[in-house]
């Protein structure tokens, strides 16, 4: 069991390791990007929030691949862990309100609340304009829709860093 701590702590300081998470976040926002333009799926603004986490992961992911020492990895591992964690809280409520009981009663903004110093809906409105209604669901991939999916997927992210994360801690390792 010690050297498997050990060989997850370790790969933690490989560029290998942040190489794979920036790759899946980025197939991800791609992915995103297909439905939009491709399918014909417009995002909600819970999806836009949900697009945003995505990119805290991409974000903190490069950040590491630029220059891998311990304080971008402490960036990383930060940036990934919030990032990762508020996606997941952001999806659980765009499932919430999907499965609310008075869908009357269930809604969501129309534009983006990000802060005045990073309107990224009025910068980059391709990638963060939100255009659809967080009541639309038809896209289901094994009967699950796209939200809940998001949730998973978030979930997963933040397992893995809460394992990698740990092992970096019992393994006595600065970041």
């Amino acid at each position: 069991m010690r050297s498997l701590i050990h060989v997850i702590s370790q790969w933690a300081e490989h560029k290998s390791s942040w190489l794979v998470l920036f790759a899946t976040s980025l197939a991800l926002e791609i992915a995103a990007l297909y439905f939009q333009y491709q399918m014909g799926l417009k995002p909600c603004i819970m999806c836009i929030y949900q697009r945003t986490a995505m990119y805290g992961i991409v974000l903190s992911a490069l950040a590491v691949l630029i220059k891998n020492n311990g304080l971008t990895r402490m960036v990383g591992f930060a940036g990934w862990a919030v990032a990762s964690a508020w996606g997941f809280i952001i999806a659980k409520e765009h499932v919430g309100i999907l499965n609310a009981a008075n869908p009357f009663f269930a809604s969501c903004e129309i534009v983006p609340n990000f802060p005045s110093w990073l309107q990224l809906h009025e910068w980059l409105p391709a990638i963060f304009a939100a255009e659809g209604d967080c009541m639309e669901d038809s896209w289901q991939f094994l009967s699950m829709g796209m939200a809940e999916w998001m949730q998973y997927i978030f979930a997963a992210y933040f397992v893995v860093f809460a394992i990698v994360f740990a092992c970096r801690l019992l393994d006595k390792k600065p970041f």
